[in-house]
């Protein structure tokens, strides 16, 4: 499943998958306010603040893995 341009929400499951992390974890980042979202009956994230998301979303490279895992 890919951002659609046009649309404006998306429930917590279409959020899964489209970052292919359980719902759970979306859950978790809305919680520690990493991922924005409204509370309209059930939580909601808007399309733009997703896109925002995922384009400021830290990027890690295998360099800065391997000097974690040392």
């Amino acid at each position: 499943m890919a951002v659609q341009t046009y649309k404006p929400l998306y429930t917590v499951k279409e959020v899964s998958k489209i970052l292919q992390v359980s719902i759970n974890s979306v859950y978790d980042l809305m919680n520690r306010g990493k991922l924005p979202y409204l509370q309209i009956g059930a939580k909601k994230v808007r399309g733009s603040d997703l896109e925002r998301f995922i384009e400021t979303y830290p990027v890690e490279n295998a360099t800065e893995q391997e000097e974690r895992r040392a």
